[in-house]
């Protein structure tokens, strides 16, 4: 296996080290996934043409296009009844740390009210990832409306960017350490400072003075590294695909057994 540090890798849509990572369809779904509010535009109708943002929880559906639950006398619900189009903005949590750095994804689509013949089971959804909504769900003013995406563009941070096909983000699965990456990270970025500083200095040849893993998924994870005169980063991916995190702290072990003995270590440090 190998490292990546160093430049900014664009991801596996563009030129770069043959690091695999997950397609930018699948961080998009996942994000999507992961979050549960995002900043929706709707086309102004007291201002028209101008764009109107508003903070706007949101359901997914199998193919992870959102639903929201908003009131008549809202006002994106009545910019959405003269003109559908709208775009909803995703980010995770740690974009206020670092806006510029951090992943975001734009969906694009038309916003209509859901039929009630299909209301049962997109109120279901939306109930399971909202239950406050329970309070106001059967409020006579507030009714479900759907995005029927258009198009998707999704950004994985400095130099990583690029339009999703929406039948590649309704296909894409979302990864299999979402709900435990963070934690994950956490724990190895404070328990396993060694083994990551040791991948660095190996792999990247490189006189790291602090390492610490910044996102991780199935295929691999990112590694931010500072030196004495500056701060780098790379992708290091595991030798097979990981399902949990077990897996994962066991891949990262075998990356440490293999750098250790001089073997290959595929990376882009």
């Amino acid at each position: 296996m190998s490292s990546s540090l160093g430049a900014h890798n664009s991801g596996p849509d563009s030129e770069g080290p043959d690091v695999p990572e997950p397609s930018h369809a699948e961080k998009a779904r996942t994000l999507v996934y992961l979050q549960q509010t995002g900043g929706l535009s709707t086309l102004s109708r007291k201002q028209p043409g101008w764009p109107f943002g508003s903070v706007m929880p949101y359901g997914l559906d199998d193919q992870g296009q959102p639903s929201f639950l908003i009131s008549s006398m809202a006002m994106h619900t009545q910019n959405l009844l003269g003109d559908p189009r709208a775009s909803l903005l995703v980010t995770p949590p740690e974009s206020q740390r670092d806006p510029l750095g951090a992943a975001r994804v734009t969906l694009m689509g038309s916003v209509t009210k859901v039929p009630k013949d299909e209301a049962a089971s997109v109120r279901e959804r939306y109930l399971t990832r909202h239950p406050n909504a329970a309070y106001w769900v059967d409020f006579d003013d507030f009714h479900f409306f759907h995005m029927a995406l258009a198009d998707i563009y999704f950004v994985g941070g400095f130099g990583s960017m690029g339009w999703v096909a929406p039948a590649d983000y309704m296909a894409a699965a979302v990864d299999p350490l979402a709900e435990t990456a963070a934690d994950l990270i956490r724990e190895i970025n404070t328990k396993q400072q060694e083994t990551l500083l040791q991948l660095a200095r190996l792999c990247g040849k490189l006189d790291a003075q602090q390492a610490s893993i910044t996102t991780m998924d199935r295929l691999g994870f990112h590694l931010r590294v500072k030196t004495p005169d500056r701060m780098q980063g790379g992708r290091f991916a595991f030798t097979a695909t990981v399902r949990n995190a077990e897996g994962a702290r066991a891949g990262l072990a075998e990356l440490a057994t293999k750098a250790k003995a001089g073997g290959q270590v595929l990376h882009s440090l």
